[in-house]
């Protein structure tokens, strides 16, 4: 693993029953935004897993900066993910937290040899993410990603 002064939490990503909603309320709150909405959903979005079986779940998300920090929100909407599963067992709040890695293999490899393994994954054009099986362990998801290019919101709100 990288030594720790090299690594990057980028990202608090909070699961949320509307959208629209929460970044009303996050937005009020924190005097933030603008925020970038997307819809995760093929076939922008490929290679989706859940619990190692390939799976059609999909979902809207928005993301705005805080200083050096993206902060997420993200609404499930199709199928069944570790969203809708996030909702089920505690209602809505921080989810997950993203590290930045330069090659995410090795950092899945480097999880690995410590027992974690993925619990959740796709691509989103050019970035790819992996929801890592932390909270037991850490008491939250931990996410990795390459944070690669991706295409424009569909909107920005507000």
């Amino acid at each position: 693993m990288k030594p720790q002064s090299e690594r990057a939490i980028i990202q608090v990503a909070h699961v949320v029953r509307d959208l629209e909603k929460a970044i009303q309320a996050y937005s009020r709150v924190f005097e933030v935004g603008p925020w970038d909405v997307y819809t995760f959903a093929p076939p922008t979005l490929r290679e989706s897993m859940y619990l190692g079986k390939p799976s059609d779940h999909t979902y809207r998300l928005a993301v705005t900066w805080v200083g050096g920090t993206q902060l997420e929100l993200m609404q499930p909407l199709t199928g069944y993910s570790c969203y809708d599963d996030f909702l089920e067992r505690k209602g809505e709040g921080l989810h997950h937290i993203k590290e930045k890695v330069d090659d995410c293999q090795l950092a899945i490899a480097e999880y690995a040899q410590k027992g974690i393994s993925i619990i959740q994954s796709g691509k989103f054009a050019e970035d790819e993410f992996y929801y890592l099986d932390t909270e037991s362990i850490v008491g939250i998801v931990i996410e990795l990603g390459n944070n690669g290019k991706i295409p424009p919101p569909e909107l920005r709100l507000p």
